[in-house]
């Protein structure tokens, strides 16, 4: 009866377990169409700032700006995106394995770079690893992803480039490709190098108030703004089809489970009525 009991209990944990992990898939696909809308909305946004760059930088091809400008690599700033919370396959074990490697075939010393981090599995990590970081506290990557958040971290590395702090600085982030597909990427934030526009003589004839030099000063840190945001918004839906796709492979296996024990509980309970029936008759047949 002891077993049988052990089995019944275990059957019934794992029936909760699977009603919670049920639960969460679907949170995370409601969670995952929403912040998927605000990725596309904003996308043309995003295009539309760096146009913008693009036709202005073509109005004057000698124009240079510290942001636009290659230089010898002494000290590199990673920002690391990864999630608050777990529960999400192996989504921020990615980002960090890609981290490592990274550092491990760049870099020679923890001298040689600085790390950002928003979401707090990243931030978490490089405390424990006793790594270089630029925030002293978690930047918390919650679901209603909102603009301000990350607005300190751009600047304060933006103000870190212009200061020669660092010389590259890398976002290291989950792609979305779908919802059951992922990719670690690597995008070069600073130094600028890949606006170029084949419009030049679009705009050879417009005169820019009050310069062409206040107009990129005043631009380049919105691109670069937006361009952060868009990776978040990007990474923020990579996280919840990761954690959605978990928490289904979860149910499944929390079903599958309880098929298996299941059968475990009817053998092990048709055994013991065959061994209670045994008794029965072998008494009987004592008796005469």
């Amino acid at each position: 009866m002891a077993a049988l009991r052990d089995i019944k209990n275990r059957i019934e944990a794992t029936k909760k377990t699977s009603q919670i992990t049920k639960a969460m898939n679907m949170v995370s696909a409601s969670k995952l169409k929403r912040v998927e809308k605000k990725h596309i909305a904003f996308t043309p946004i995003k295009l539309r700032v760096r146009r913008l760059l693009e036709d202005v930088l073509s109005s004057n091809p000698e124009l240079t700006h510290p942001l636009l400008e290659k230089r010898e690599i002494k000290k590199t700033g990673y920002i690391l995106v990864t999630s608050d919370r777990g529960l999400a396959g192996p989504y921020n074990s990615n980002v960090i394995r890609h981290f490592e490697s990274l550092v491990k075939e760049v870099h020679k010393s923890k001298s040689e770079y600085i790390v950002g981090t928003i979401g707090y599995k990243g931030y978490s990590y490089c405390r424990r690893k006793q790594l270089p970081l630029l925030n002293t506290e978690s930047i918390n990557s919650r679901d209603d992803v909102k603009f301000i958040d990350f607005q300190a971290m751009s600047r304060a590395f933006i103000e870190l480039y212009l200061n020669r702090g660092v010389d590259k600085i890398v976002m290291i982030y989950a792609h979305y490709i779908n919802s059951i597909s992922q990719e670690i990427r690597e995008e070069l934030l600073l130094p600028v190098t890949d606006i170029i526009s084949d419009e030049a003589d679009l705009l050879s004839d417009y005169v820019f108030e009050p310069s062409t030099e206040e107009v990129i000063n005043s631009l380049l840190p919105i691109f670069l703004e937006n361009t952060l945001y868009g990776i978040i918004l990007d990474a923020k839906t990579a996280e919840h089809a990761a954690r959605m796709t978990a928490m289904k492979s979860a149910t499944d296996n929390a079903l599958e489970i309880i098929q298996k024990q299941n059968l475990i509980y009817n053998r092990a309970r048709q055994a013991q009525i065959t061994n209670e029936l045994n008794d029965i008759i072998g008494g009987a047949n004592a008796v005469k």
